[in-house]
């Protein structure tokens, strides 16, 4: 009876909806986290998708030209308005420690004779980001790892600070294999696994009448189980949801988190960029923080 009433509901919708409407599905929110399974969608993806081609690098699901000629368009923005980049695919790495015990090691992987390093007093201030680059342990001017920016957390009076390292996703296994290395991170802090989002009954009912209907959405893969809608995972394609992904030093008690994809990282080009941000965004009261 549930499927005879679902048809004549169906036959009924085409009357009034158009066939766009009608093939939408009934569930855009696990649609889109089923396709973004192998690759992960950055927070503007839907706006890139229509715009432009897309490709998939580094697990992530990136805009690489755009479909129309907007290269003069760019240009433009970027000499006398404001262009806006998506960056959020880079990777972030947080350290957090004694400051005395992070520069202290972080002096090991980087050189002055190369320009800036962690312990600059405008970057150590937390008032700037810095950039530089990075080496293996010991073996500089050998080994190099590659480039990467920094900012350092303002000093709020303790000894600890919090540092953050972005780099490029090809580069962070490595860079965190040297961290946790140099550091002597092997132990995890918490493991966290994603929980699979919870559906009523009445939707679960209406989606099985739903595919029942036809065979081109399929509930079940290809072991026959019966697959469950799941939050976004958090991170990139090269990590592994199910794994750690904090470490800390038994040691010195530094702790060394990827932040991936948990911080929306946007560059802005422009002579009007001061200007977008401060109409755009409002500076938080310290009650608030």
């Amino acid at each position: 009876k549930q499927a005879e009433k679902a048809v004549h509901q169906k036959k009924e919708q085409s009357k009034t909806k158009c066939r766009k409407a009608r093939r939408r599905h009934i569930n855009l929110v696990a649609e889109f986290n089923r396709r973004q399974r192998k690759n992960i969608w950055l927070e503007t993806h839907i706006w890139h998708a229509k715009r432009f081609h897309m490709v998939k690098k580094w697990g992530y699901c990136l805009g690489d030209s755009p479909t129309e000629k907007s290269y003069r368009a760019c240009y433009r923005a970027m000499t006398k308005h404001c262009l806006l980049q998506d960056l959020s695919y880079y990777c972030c790495l947080e350290l957090t420690g004694k400051e005395n015990e992070l520069l202290k090691q972080l002096a090991r992987i980087c050189s002055i004779d190369t320009g800036l390093t962690f312990e600059e007093a405008c970057c150590l201030s937390g008032r700037f980001e810095g950039s530089l680059y990075l080496y293996r342990a010991d073996r500089y001017p050998e080994d190099m790892l590659g480039p990467v920016t920094f900012i350092w957390k303002p000093r709020d009076g303790s000894e600890n600070r919090q540092l953050w390292i972005w780099m490029h996703p090809a580069l962070k296994q490595d860079v965190l294999r040297e961290l946790k290395a140099v550091f002597q991170c092997s132990e995890p802090e918490e493991i966290y696994i994603p929980e699979p989002i919870t559906t009523t009954i009445q939707e679960e009912k209406q989606m099985d009448v739903v595919l029942s209907l036809g065979k081109k959405r399929k509930k079940e893969d290809k072991e026959g189980e019966k697959a469950v809608p799941v939050k976004k995972i958090i991170g990139d394609g090269t990590r592994d949801p199910f794994q750690s992904y904090s470490w800390i030093s038994q040691s010195t008690g530094i702790v060394i988190s990827d932040r991936t994809m948990e911080i929306l990282r946007y560059r802005l080009i422009g002579p009007l960029s001061h200007s977008v941000l401060t109409e755009t965004l409002k500076a938080a009261s310290l009650q608030t923080v």
